[in-house]
């Protein structure tokens, strides 16, 4: 029998994308940031004169082997990236957009990810696998065929779904299974579907959820992943930390950090210190449940015995790195005194301190933090020193709290 993920995938391949769209633009998203994969998974010490081997675990249509395929590429950075997916119109999809990129670091391999020791076989570096492992059959057999193809220095970079932001979802998955079963063809499936959402009453749970749009905007691939995947399931953050364990993994960061830290959420001086004094495993839950508007979990991984320290703040030697903002629109921005983000559909406005703006316009990928302390004035003396420490600190905790803020050491080859 043909398997109804495989064949839904060649019927439709997801996300929907276009090659001609990469003469316009670079998707760039997380996990597979390189200079997040630096500071999560390396500690900011990756260094970039060595080769550099990753694997894109169910890479579908290309989006995280261009993201990685270009940034290695235009660091100059010696290596390859390998994408495995078992399906092929998919695979000449992401071909396409490498093609008209003119990427040659890249190498396609069809298969199943169970099968990738022998398929595509390490070790690598660095391992990508998003929105796979919640269609597999057995995710923790996924999970644990990847972690046997890893370097025992590398880590991982992974998305399944969340649960309580996919409100609705399963509902009317459910619904569609009793009016357009599985087995029926997919056209049919389609058309009932396409029937089915604008005929959903208002307090149906679909409807009232702001966060999920596939099913609006995402085209017949996203509509057809989104309501009628013949496998699909969600994760609580308790349930993705029980599934690294078993893999022998410990997660080591969720994205965006702050989303995970209950105090973004609570204001009551007394619930937040309650909330600040429960097991970091707990606060992630608590905030998970405070917000209750996670459709997916991104985090990185790392073998529980290999696991790296991240880069120190407070060391005046490390490289700060802004992810996408520009340095000079921001510092303009935190002038100030906060900066306004929306996080997962939530407006949110954090303090900075007064240094914020100087740091920020100093910050370019290469001077130091002792450097941009030097340039603000306050680089001698203990005092001095001190005072910067605590606000560059602040400043950290804010921006890297969004995954915006990251760093490197300065002696690690750039």
């Amino acid at each position: 029998m043909t398997d109804p993920v495989a064949a839904q995938y060649e019927a439709l391949p997801y996300p929907a994308r276009d090659p001609r769209d990469e003469r316009k633009r670079l998707i760039v998203g997380s996990p597979s940031h390189l200079d997040e994969v630096n500071h999560y998974v390396f500690g900011g010490r990756l260094d970039f004169a060595l080769p550099f081997r990753a694997l894109v675990a169910g890479g579908g249509t290309g989006d995280a082997t261009v993201m990685l395929a270009q940034q290695i590429a235009d660091r100059g950075l010696p290596g390859e990236v390998v994408q495995l997916d078992m399906s092929r119109a998919s695979r000449r999809i992401a071909e396409a957009r490498v093609a008209a990129r003119g990427l040659t670091n890249v190498r396609f391999v069809t298969g199943s990810l169970l099968d990738v020791g022998e398929v595509a076989p390490g070790p690598y570096d660095y391992i990508d696998c998003c929105g796979v492992l919640h269609h597999l059959e057995d995710p923790g057999a996924g999970l644990r065929a990847l972690v046997e193809v890893l370097a025992p220095h590398g880590g991982l970079g992974l998305m399944v779904y969340g649960m309580f932001g996919r409100a609705g979802v399963y509902e009317v998955q459910d619904l569609l299974r009793r009016l357009a079963p599985i087995d029926e063809a997919p056209e049919a499936r389609l058309a009932m579907a396409k029937r089915l959402v604008p005929a959903l009453p208002s307090t149906n749970p679909l409807v009232r959820n702001p966060f999920v749009r596939d099913h609006v905007g995402g085209g017949d691939a996203g509509l057809y992943d989104l309501l009628l995947h013949p496998r699909d399931r969600a994760y609580r953050v308790d349930d993705v930390h029980v599934l690294c364990d078993e893999a022998g993994l410990t997660v080591l960061k969720f994205i965006e950090p702050c989303a995970y830290d209950p105090a973004t959420y609570v204001r009551d001086p007394h619930l937040r210190r309650v909330l600040t004094d429960l097991p970091p495993r707990d606060r992630q839950a608590a905030a998970e449940l405070l917000a209750g508007n996670m459709t997916k979990h991104v985090f990185y991984a790392a073998p529980a015995a290999h696991c790296v320290s991240m880069p120190d703040a407070a060391d005046p030697a490390v490289v700060p790195v802004l992810r996408r903002l520009d340095a000079a629109a921001l510092a303009r921005s935190l002038r100030s005194g906060s900066i306004a983000v929306t996080v997962g559909g939530l407006d949110l406005r954090f303090a900075v301190p007064p240094l914020a703006a100087a740091i920020v316009e100093r910050i370019d990928g290469r001077r130091t933090v002792g450097r941009i302390a030097d340039e603000v004035g306050m680089g001698d003396g203990t005092e001095g020193a001190e005072r910067f420490r605590r606000q560059f600190r602040s400043l950290y905790d804010v921006l890297n709290g969004l995954n915006e803020l990251l760093l490197r050491h300065a002696d690690a080859t750039e």
